[in-house]
């Protein structure tokens, strides 16, 4: 199917346009204008969905913003920016980001743009989000009866805190290293939490003024989180390059290509590899220089360029690799539950040995 011209073109610079001259070409129309909250991941998920199917059957894109409005998928206030974004003629990843669609849809969109498979691509955008969706799902079922358990121990021990250990206070028990721990357990918790909150913040901040490229390489090397980190990035742009490649794209066009897009890491990693190519490095041979991409990629592109068949074997690793992923992450959640339940044992220990050593304790004082 053919998309409304004014939605489908491609606005590109070319290459080597002066500064003030690339600031006056490029795309404004966006600024200025408020946008949309995030939308929920089960949003964005019924609205690929959507697009897909109508797309599919030959829908416009003003037939299918209509049909939107008609299923209350989106608040009011998203259809009103659908609508802005529509008159304005802008592209369709301009439309989602005014409508708060995460930067990774919204960057996956533009490219599909670019190499006009955007059928396939929101097809890939909805798998990719159903098993994401899925994972947090597992995550949630494994989690939440642990925590409500743990949350009820710790009300218990404010129990014991403010009924029990008075009376403990008064004997033996006092001295005893489990009603201590009890005693203190309460503030030990809650301190504990604020200082992960502020630690979460300083993070945060940290991390959103460092350049992308530095961010990703720091989070390879940390263990387990790095081979996650690895296999979501390989999987990711194996496929857009793959796709971009596959139609025919070439290298430098790729690159300048990266540098248009919303995504940090997608414009930085491509400024970085076009100033590889343009001294005369490979492409795979500057793809092994990044750790947050896994070993095999940097050969699986050097295969695909000897063949000549470089798009496809990309796409048929992407693939892999993002099974690979969905299984780390999957066999991820079933440790969460078990490390709950440990914390939950310790907690319930404390309490036995709060409440019978100062017995056993006094017992021995009566025998002896």
């Amino acid at each position: 199917m053919i998309l409304p011209v004014k939605i489908s073109k491609a606005i590109r610079q070319p290459a080597g346009t002066n500064s003030w001259k690339a600031w006056f070409n490029k795309d404004i129309s966006l600024k200025g204008i408020s946008k949309g909250k995030k939308l929920k991941i089960n949003q964005q998920v019924k609205v690929i969905q959507l697009f897909k199917q109508l797309l599919k059957a030959g829908f416009t894109l003003t037939e299918i913003v209509a049909f939107l409005e008609r299923s209350h998928l989106l608040k009011e206030s998203s259809l009103s920016l659908m609508k802005a974004s529509l008159m304005r003629g802008d592209r369709l990843d301009q439309m989602f980001a005014s409508v708060g669609f995460s930067d990774n849809i919204v960057t996956q969109i533009a490219l599909a743009d670019k190499h006009g498979n955007l059928l396939g691509s929101l097809t890939k955008i909805e798998t990719y989000m159903l098993r994401m969706t899925k994972v947090r799902k597992k995550l949630m079922e494994v989690a939440t009866y642990p925590i409500l358990l743990l949350g009820f121990l710790i009300l218990i021990m404010l129990g014991l805190k403010n009924y029990l250990l008075p009376q403990l206070l008064e004997g033996d028990g006092k001295d005893n290293w489990a009603v201590q721990l009890v005693q203190i357990f309460p503030q030990l918790f809650f301190v504990s939490l604020c200082g992960l909150l502020v630690l979460s913040l300083i993070l945060y901040l940290w991390v959103k003024h460092q350049p992308a490229l530095v961010f990703y390489r720091r989070m390879a090397k940390i263990p387990f989180i790095g081979q996650t980190v690895r296999l979501y990035t390989t999987a990711y742009y194996a496929r857009e390059w793959g796709n971009l490649l596959g139609q025919g794209i070439d290298l430098l066009d790729l690159v300048s290509l990266m540098q248009e897009q919303k995504s940090n890491l997608f414009r930085e990693l491509g400024a970085d590899l076009e100033e590889a190519l343009m001294l005369g490095q490979s492409f795979p041979d500057r793809i092994a220089t990044h750790p947050f991409f896994t070993k095999e990629l940097s050969l699986i592109i050097a295969y695909g360029e000897a063949n000549a068949r470089l798009g496809y074997e990309l796409e048929v690793y992407a693939e892999e690799v993002w099974q690979a992923f969905f299984n780390r992450l999957n066999k991820a959640t079933t440790f969460v539950q078990p490390l709950i339940f440990v914390i939950v044992a310790v907690v319930i220990v404390m309490i036995y040995a709060a409440m019978l050593l100062p017995m056993y304790q006094n017992m021995e004082g009566m025998m002896s």
